[in-house]
């Protein structure tokens, strides 16, 4: 049986919702695997009678295309939130003012990926340090950095890599952080931003940003990481465009954890680290279980639910999130 066509919208094309209705706002909602699974998520649930909607937008997209998205979210009566993913940054530089609340994350990070109300009021709150550093606990090796003294590489600037810089940062961690923290991006004002998060954040390990706005810049930061290393894909090279941050040439540590934030798409960079997993003797992880934690935040945060974080309960969710892979 084939699945129904999902519901999309652009910014030219909302109208006001006939039922109550939870927005994905990202750049090709369409192809998602939130398409299948929030509706078994949402009977588990019992979140009742909800419709998920996606909105896509162009990356960086102007400011009058997000404002005008917020704008029918926050006064559309049974439009009751959303999901914002590629966009959290711009989304929120163009229409933080139309926040009536701003949690400290999201202030801090310059960044939203939830969009909430409650009594009227539109939240916008930044679940990603949250999300990332859930599914970093899932794979990372416990005490890894303590025991390898290794490297954080990031490709990739965005909301994602800001706060996954911020958690493995933090010094609650103890020792057990990476020596050296790295973040490439194709385009300076971005890495300006992490930076500035990161001083704001009262972080003492020092962070390298560096403008690779060529992929060969990347193979060279990755050449040099030490073995071990945390390398992860955050640029949505693979799923919101085709391609890696990588070239051919590519040479990853050894015992490196190589992690696509991505799950869909063409995957260039999980398929480059594979091809050198034996040899180098990589893990490589994918972005399903990111997926399914930055989901369930937003979700319990709309809906005002509880959802737990693991146990029997959250399994049972990964379980009907596993059912609908392809």
């Amino acid at each position: 049986m084939n699945d129904p066509a999902p519901k999309t919208y652009t910014w030219q094309s909302l109208h006001p919702a006939a039922r109550r209705t939870f927005y994905f706002i990202g750049v090709t909602t369409g192809s998602s695997s939130i398409r299948r699974v929030f509706p078994l998520w949402a009977e588990h649930l019992e979140l009742g009678d909800v419709e998920l909607v996606g909105i896509d937008l162009a990356i960086h997209a102007p400011d009058e295309h997000y404002r005008t998205v917020v704008e029918f979210i926050k006064n559309d009566p049974l439009s009751l939130g959303a999901l914002v993913t590629t966009h959290k940054i711009d989304l929120y530089n163009a229409a933080k003012d139309l926040f009536d609340e701003i949690d400290p994350l999201a202030t801090l990070m310059s960044e939203v990926s939830s969009l909430s109300k409650r009594d009227g009021s539109l939240r916008a709150d930044a679940k990603d340090p949250i999300s990332s550093g859930l599914a970093i606990e899932a794979f990372l090796p416990q005490d890894h950095f303590t025991q390898a003294g290794t490297d954080l590489v990031i490709f990739g600037a965005g909301g994602s890599a800001v706060a996954i810089d911020w958690y493995l940062s933090d010094p609650r961690r103890a020792g057990n952080r990476p020596e050296q923290i790295t973040v490439t991006n194709r385009s300076r004002p971005r890495l300006d931003t992490l930076e500035a998060v990161h001083r704001a954040a009262g972080r003492e390990l020092p962070v390298r940003t560096v403008l690779a706005d060529r992929p060969e810049i990347n193979d060279e930061v990755l050449a040099t990481a030490r073995p071990g290393s945390l390398v992860i894909n955050a640029t949505g090279l693979g799923k919101d465009a085709p391609g890696s941050p990588l070239t051919d040439e590519r040479r990853f540590p050894e015992r490196a954890i190589a992690w696509d934030l991505n799950y869909r798409g063409d995957l260039l960079f999980l398929d480059q680290a594979r091809e050198q997993q034996l040899d180098r003797r990589l893990q490589v992880e994918d972005g399903w279980i990111y997926f399914i934690h930055g989901w369930t935040q937003v979700i319990a945060e709309v809906f005002d639910v509880e959802i737990p974080v693991s146990g029997p309960d959250f399994d049972e969710l990964s379980r009907l999130a596993g059912g609908t892979r392809r």
